[in-house]
C-alpha cells in the first residue's frame, strides 16, 4: 500500500505544477471555461490512469500537453458531430460564447484578437497560441503535436499573417 500513496502523492505535485498551465492551453482551443474544467478533469484521469505505462520516452510535460490537446480536440470533434454544422458554424458558436463567457476578462482588443484567432485552421490555431500566448518553443510543440519544426514554424507564419489580415480589416 506504500507504492499506491506515492504514486497518489507523485500525481498530487503533478496536478499541482501543470493543472493551471495545462487549463489555459485547453480553455485556448474549447473556448469555454465548463468545457475547459471537464477537458482537464478528463485529461487527469487519463494521465492517472496511463502514468503506471509511462515509459519518460517524452518529457512529462510534452506528455501531458499532447494529452490535453487530443482532449481538446476531441471535445471540438463530438461538439461538431452534436451540432451536425460544419466548421465554421462551429466557430461561430465558440466566438458567440466568448464574448458572453463571464470569465473572460479581456479587453475588446482581446476580443478581437481572440475571434480573429478562432477562425484560423485548428492546426494553425493550437500552434499560433501555443508559441505566442504559452512561449513554447518549436521542438516542445514538435514532441507535442507530432509535427516536424519546419512545419510548425511555416503554420505559425501564415497563422500570423492571416491574422494581420483579419486585424487590418476590422
Amino acid at each position: 500500500m506504500p507504492e499506491r500513496d506515492d504514486e497518489e502523492q507523485a500525481f498530487n505535485r503533478l496536478v499541482l505544477k501543470y493543472q493551471e498551465r495545462l487549463y489555459w492551453h485547453i480553455r485556448k482551443i474549447v473556448i469555454t471555461h465548463e468545457d475547459a474544467d471537464d477537458v482537464l478533469q478528463n485529461t487527469m484521469v487519463k494521465v492517472w490512469k496511463s502514468l503506471p505505462g509511462f515509459r519518460a520516452e517524452s518529457e512529462l510535460f510534452t506528455w501531458l500537453y499532447r494529452i490535453a490537446t487530443n482532449e481538446s480536440l476531441t471535445l471540438l470533434k463530438q461538439k461538431k458531430r452534436r451540432i451536425f454544422d460544419p466548421w465554421g458554424d462551429l466557430e461561430k458558436r465558440l466566438s458567440d460564447q466568448l464574448e458572453s463567457d463571464p470569465f473572460f476578462d479581456g479587453d475588446l482588443a482581446s476580443l478581437k484578437l481572440q475571434k480573429a484567432i478562432l477562425k484560423l485552421p485548428e492546426k494553425q490555431r493550437i500552434v499560433f497560441n501555443m508559441k505566442y500566448f504559452d512561449e513554447m518553443r518549436y521542438e516542445e510543440m514538435s514532441g507535442i503535436l507530432g509535427t516536424s519544426v519546419g512545419a510548425l514554424k511555416a503554420s505559425y507564419h501564415h497563422a500570423v499573417k492571416k491574422l494581420e489580415i483579419m486585424l487590418a480589416e476590422d
